[in-house]
């Protein structure tokens, strides 16, 4: 049994929640959490060394908390699945957007890995959600989407999931460096570029807002449009602004 079919709904939320305000400013404070779950604090402090006693965040009272690596790799599995359900909600059933997001939030918890795949290939491998937020790769042992296809018939259990957390080339920060793990949809093309995986990126620049980066690979200079730089996954070693477990 893994861990995401132990962990309680309302722990998915929390862990859901801090990986949304981390995003913005880390560490993540009790008393933002508290405005955005509308819960009191102290019940919020229970939870958090609840969580840091499962080894889910690092939680230091008066300093705020962030997610372990294990936290980061199981509140990423949900928000996947909920702007997952949120495409499928939108595209085909064709939900007007303001009545996805609860409709999703009631739904995500319930989702299994099997349905997580199937739901994924449904709607062709999406980059991001209705509200253009990006969503993050899965976490399934496969290089490319095509290979997921392919195995179609291959039990989840047997393929496993991946040892490592993955970044998305925007999430790097200039002058990082990683090895190309992942590439979502159409990676043939990305091949063309000269990207493959195992390549190892290095971040030369990129603007704010992002609209492309600019990498060295293979000892040339790429320039890449952020929507093709949100589908190249890299393993760096260890997540920027993560705790440690």
């Amino acid at each position: 049994m893994n861990l995401m079919e132990v962990l309680s709904e309302n722990i998915e939320e929390y862990l859901e929640t801090l990986y949304k305000l981390s995003q913005e400013k880390e560490p993540v404070s009790t008393s933002s959490i508290s405005r955005e779950l509308k819960i009191a604090p102290a019940s919020v402090t229970q939870m958090l060394q609840r969580l840091a006693k499962m080894g889910l965040v690092d939680y230091s009272p008066y300093k705020g908390v962030k997610l372990t690596m294990k936290g980061y790799r199981m509140a990423e599995k949900v928000i996947r699945k909920h702007r997952l359900l949120e495409r499928f909600l939108y595209d085909i059933l064709n939900l007007k957007q303001d009545k996805i997001h609860q409709q999703a939030c009631e739904m995500e918890h319930a989702l299994s890995d099997d349905a997580e795949r199937a739901l994924c290939q449904l709607l062709k491998q999406p980059s991001y959600c209705p509200d253009k937020n990006p969503i993050p790769p899965c976490d399934f042992k496969f290089e490319t989407c095509n290979e997921c296809v392919e195995r179609k018939d291959e039990d989840l259990k047997e393929i496993g999931s991946r040892d490592e957390n993955l970044l998305s080339l925007p999430q790097l920060e200039e002058m990082e460096k990683g090895t190309v793990s992942f590439i979502r949809g159409d990676y043939k093309f990305v091949e063309k570029m000269g990207i493959t995986i195992g390549s190892f990126i290095k971040v030369l620049k990129k603007g704010y807002p992002i609209k492309s980066i600019e990498i060295e690979v293979n000892g040339s200079k790429i320039v890449l449009r952020k929507d093709i730089a949100d589908n190249i996954f890299i393993i760096t070693g260890e997540n920027p602004g993560l705790g440690s477990s």
